[in-house]
């Protein structure tokens, strides 16, 4: 008899010991990002990390979780992570979508299992799918950038042949960004564009691109590198072929890199992104949406044209990375 007792106590032990655990169990923020080998998505996890300390401090029992594909282009891979952050019943969910169809599925099994979404840096095709959408606008981004061209090519009324050279044709942020730089540009100058090539987000395949480009057209007076690796590779070719400040180049985001092209006039400017504020303020809004507080559709992180004269300037460093 005593033994059976025994046996129920501990029985009863366990049953608390496991509830206790489960009740301290942390919530998980799964944020999956396009790729993990760039500054860019590196700085995303940054501001996701600190937002979750602060959380943390707050007295939210969160914890952060962080991943991405080796390559932007590896599609399937994000697919399957979001897929698997679903299926382990993740809290919540900060999604940067490689495709903007491809990632529809999981997130639709997410939205069946109420798990709410928040979609940073580029759109998906489905806005019942997210609770809030957190990005630089592209559009004027693009803008931005070849308004600044202009300018320092000489105006409006200047002629010549530019290039863009871009990154994965049909993602959401390249949609905004390069179609926003294209049309500033058809209807406010008399520039010719000659192509738009696109790299795959690969710095080497930007740089080879680049170097076919200059060869191709020596006459070339203007260029646009519409995305981190994509621009530093252009950077890059336009270094070796001795063209530093023989033409107007405007790059996109600001890694280490850029701002060193842009130090020695290899690039005219950098259109830099808060992708700091993408994970910072995506986890924060992760976090409301857990706590059921209403959230606006979409939310603008920011951007600021960095060149030689700001470049140490506060609110340059503020976004720099």
């Amino acid at each position: 008899m005593r033994g059976i007792r025994k046996i129920g106590w501990l029985a009863t032990l366990a049953m608390v010991v496991v509830g206790w655990t489960s009740a301290q169990a942390a919530d998980e923020i799964a944020v999956i990002v396009k790729t993990l080998n760039s500054s860019f998505w590196q700085n995303v996890n940054l501001g996701s990390s600190n937002a979750e300390k602060e959380l943390k401090a707050a007295g939210k029992n969160i914890t952060i979780s962080f991943n991405g594909p080796e390559a932007e282009t590896r599609i399937e891979d994000e697919v399957n992570m979001v897929d698997n952050a679903v299926n382990r019943g993740v809290k919540a969910l900060v999604l940067a979508p490689s495709d903007p169809d491809a990632l529809v599925p999981p997130l639709r099994k997410a939205k069946a299992a109420g798990i709410p979404v928040i979609i940073i840096d580029s759109l998906i095709n489905g806005d019942d799918l997210y609770t809030s959408f957190l990005a630089t606008n592209n559009q004027a981004a693009g803008e931005l950038c070849a308004k600044e061209l202009i300018t320092r090519l000489g105006g409006p009324s200047k002629t010549g042949k530019i290039a863009i050279m871009s990154y994965i044709a049909g993602v959401g942020s390249e949609i905004g960004r390069v179609g926003g730089f294209r049309s500033y540009i058809e209807k406010n100058s008399k520039l010719t564009i000659v192509n738009t090539y696109y790299s795959n987000a690969d710095m080497i395949t930007a740089m080879n691109q680049t170097t076919d480009v200059l060869a191709a057209n020596p006459d070339l007076i203007g260029i646009f590198g519409a995305n981190e690796p994509t621009a530093i590779g252009m950077g890059r070719a336009i270094k070796t072929q001795g063209m530093s400040g023989k033409l107007v180049a405007i790059g996109f985001d600001g890694d280490q890199n850029l701002q060193g092209f842009v130090r020695d006039g290899t690039l005219q400017g950098i259109a830099v992104q808060s992708s700091y504020n993408m994970g910072y303020l995506g986890v924060k809004a992760a976090m409301d949406a857990i706590d059921g507080k209403k959230l606006d559709k979409d939310i603008d992180t920011g951007i600021i044209l960095v060149t030689k004269d700001n470049i140490d300037s506060t609110d340059a460093k503020q976004v720099l990375y």
